[in-house]
C-alpha cells in the first residue's frame, strides 16, 4: 500500500511554476540592479523602486477590488517591517556591486536561519536544540562561502551578511502583520514607507540623481522584479509546503552562478557552492522538522 502524498500533485507542480517565476524575477533583479549601480547609489534606487512601487500596488488593488483593505493600524509594525526590509535591502544592493553574484545569493540564504534565532524573541517561539544545531550548520556554510580574512575583510562579504539579518527581521515582523492585516495592506506601506526612507537618506545631501535614459529600463525592471518575486513566491507557498518550495528558492544559486560566469566572467567557486549546500540543508532540515510538527 502507498501513501498518499500531503500535497497533491498538481498543486506542487503549479508551485513549480511560480517558482521558475521566482527565479527569473530574482535574477534579473540582480542584473539589473548591477547596472543600476553604476550610476545611482543604493538610497536612491531603494527610492525610484518604490515609487514606482506605489503605482503598481494601487493600479492592482483597485483592479481586484482590495483597496478598501488598506489601513492605518499597526502603522508601528509596518514601520518596523520596513526599517527592517529597506535596511536588508540597501545592504543587498550595496554588496551586489562587490562580491561575485554567487557569494551574494549563498549569504542571503542564511536569512532563514537568523529567523529561527530571532524568533524566540519577537514570536514567542522556543529556542530548541534543533534550531541551535540548525544554526551552527548555517554559520558553518557562511565561513566556507565568505572564507574571511580577519586580516583584510572583505566590505562586500560582511554587508551580504548582515543583509541577511536585515530581511530575518523584515520576514517576522511581515508573520506578525499577515496575522492581522492583508496583503494588499502590507505591500502598499511597503513601498509608501521605504520611498519616503529613500528620499530621506537620498536627499540628506541635497543632492539626488535623476537617472540617465539608458538606466531608466533598468530601474523599472528592478521595481517590477521586486514585486514579482515576492508574489511568486508567496503564490507558490500558497500551494505547496515550504518543505517543496525551498528547494526550488536554492535552486537560484547555481542558476546565478551561470549569469555570473556568462556576462561577468566570474568563476564557479566550488567553495560557494558546498557552502551554499551546507546552508541549504540547514534550513531544509527545520522547515521538515516544523512541518512534521
Amino acid at each position: 500500500m502507498t501513501d498518499i502524498p500531503a500535497t497533491p500533485a498538481p498543486n506542487s507542480l503549479r508551485a513549480a511554476v511560480w517558482m521558475l517565476g521566482a527565479i527569473a524575477s530574482f535574477s534579473s533583479m540582480a542584473v539589473a540592479g548591477r547596472a543600476v549601480g553604476q550610476e545611482l547609489d543604493t538610497f536612491e534606487l531603494m527610492m525610484y523602486r518604490s515609487l514606482i512601487g506605489i503605482v503598481i500596488v494601487t493600479v492592482l488593488a483597485r483592479r481586484f477590488g482590495t483597496f478598501y483593505q488598506i489601513g492605518v493600524s499597526s502603522l508601528g509594525l509596518h514601520m518596523l517591517r520596513n526599517l527592517s526590509h529597506f535596511a536588508g535591502q540597501n545592504l543587498w544592493f550595496a554588496a551586489l556591486t562587490m562580491i561575485p553574484l554567487a557569494q551574494l545569493f549563498a549569504l542571503e540564504f542564511t536569512s532563514p536561519i537568523w529567523v529561527a534565532l530571532l524568533a524566540p524573541l519577537f514570536l514567542n517561539e522556543k529556542l530548541t536544540r534543533l534550531r541551535i544545531f540548525v544554526a551552527l550548520m548555517g554559520f558553518t556554510g557562511i565561513l566556507i562561502v565568505a572564507r574571511p580574512d580577519f586580516a583584510n575583510p572583505q566590505v562586500g562579504v560582511i554587508l551580504a551578511a548582515l543583509s541577511a539579518i536585515g530581511f530575518a527581521g523584515s520576514a517576522i515582523f511581515t508573520k506578525k502583520l499577515t496575522r492581522i492585516t492583508s496583503i494588499t495592506c502590507i505591500l502598499f506601506w511597503l513601498t509608501v514607507m521605504q520611498a519616503v526612507f529613500g528620499v530621506i537618506c537620498a536627499g540628506w545631501d541635497g543632492d539626488i540623481a535623476w537617472p540617465g535614459a539608458a538606466v531608466w529600463p533598468f530601474v523599472a525592471i528592478v521595481a517590477v522584479a521586486g514585486l514579482c518575486a515576492h508574489f511568486c513566491l508567496t503564490s507558490a507557498l500558497s500551494l505547496a509546503p515550504a518543505v517543496v518550495v525551498i528547494p526550488f528558492d536554492f535552486a537560484r544559486l547555481p542558476v546565478i552562478a551561470l549569469i555570473g560566469m556568462a556576462f561577468y566572467g566570474e568563476a564557479l567557486d566550488l567553495w560557494v557552492l558546498l557552502g551554499a549546500a551546507l546552508i541549504f540543508g540547514a534550513n531544509y532540515l527545520n522547515i521538515a522538522k516544523e512541518t512534521r510538527r
